[in-house]
């Protein structure tokens, strides 16, 4: 059985839900195998187990870190190149997106973005795709070289088989044409108690019509447990941070219950959220164009629709 090949999202060993989610989808092609960058695979080697991974690839340099996405798209093109993998998968987001169109030119290989579905199919693979902001909904195959398939969050539930995360140490140097570019500073991002918002199975976002006043959705999205974001307009405006904006120019997300709090539905935004499972909006505006895309829809005001479903949400849990 052919080994298909995962890139492992990670912060010091925290191995996130997206790569659970890629181990899951790589069962279905093959035996899936852990890449692993950077420190911390002592945290990290019983979730890789614990979700499939039969072999860890791993490479301690700092320097494959100091620098941008380009020593990791060389190091995964030297895996493809050793191993033959069936496949590679790497998270949708936009530093895996760099390293899938780098590893793809790299290894002339036919590459996938943004698939929300991936299946085994006539020996090759098949992936499903949601594009012109969930307008339509592609079928796509890679026809040359390894399939190179960036996979976006919640696409799959993680489901557990243990596999052995036998530790295989690699001897990598970047080329020097991979050190162009190296990160000078950075610093944890300040907590917030919430789950990350591409990664999170509820979102509540927030847009013009809070007028700067997050405070009721971030309420109603902590009795969710859920995680907030906001429209472009909401950050142009600096009612909140650029980190969470949802949309065509921000994170895209997938959630399992989607939740748009004065939010008109421009296309620009719902290019960021249409694949969510279940879409509910509250808007004042009956007309605003975000309820021809809802799954259920409330008009009237945030600031007092809020109030009365978080209080709703607690006496339930009490």
């Amino acid at each position: 059985m052919a080994e298909v090949l995962v890139l492992v999202d990670h912060v010091d060993g925290k191995v996130r839900k997206t790569t659970s989610e890629l181990l899951t989808i790589a069962r279905r092609l093959g035996e899936p195998s852990a890449v692993f960058v950077g420190a911390g695979f002592d945290a990290a080697k019983e979730t890789l187990a614990r979700f499939g991974a039969e072999k860890v690839y791993r490479v301690e340099s700092p320097e494959v870190l100091e620098h941008l996405v380009v020593p990791q798209a060389e190091l995964l093109a030297q895996l493809v190149a050793d191993k033959a993998p069936a496949a590679v998968l790497v998270p949708s987001s936009p530093e895996g997106k760099e390293i899938a169109a780098r590893l793809a030119i790299k290894t002339e290989s036919g590459l996938i973005t943004d698939a929300v579905d991936v299946q085994a199919a006539d020996g090759g693979v098949a992936t499903t795709q949601s594009v012109f902001a969930g307008s339509y909904t592609v079928s796509a195959t890679v026809t040359k070289g390894t399939p190179i398939i960036a996979v976006k969050p919640n696409s799959a539930t993680p489901e557990e088989a243990a596999g052995a995360a036998a530790d295989e140490v690699l001897d990598f140097t970047p080329s020097d044409a991979a050190k162009g570019a190296k990160v000078t500073e950075s610093k944890p991002k300040q907590a917030t108690g919430r789950p990350e918002l591409t990664e999170a199975a509820i979102v509540v976002s927030g847009g013009r019509g809070t007028a700067g006043d997050f405070s009721k959705v971030e309420d109603f999205a902590d009795s969710l447990g859920a995680a907030v974001g906001a429209s472009r307009a909401a950050v142009d405006a600096g009612w909140y941070p650029h980190t969470s904006q949802v949309g065509q120019t921000g994170k895209q997300v997938s959630p399992q219950l989607y939740v748009a709090c004065g939010i008109s539905g421009a296309i620009q935004h719902r290019a960021g959220m249409q694949t969510s499972k279940t879409i509910v909006a509250v808007n004042k505006d009956n007309e605003a164009p975000i309820f021809e895309l809802v799954d259920f829809g409330v008009v009237g005001d945030l600031f007092s629709v809020l109030p009365q479903a978080t209080d709703a949400i607690k006496a339930a849990k009490d």
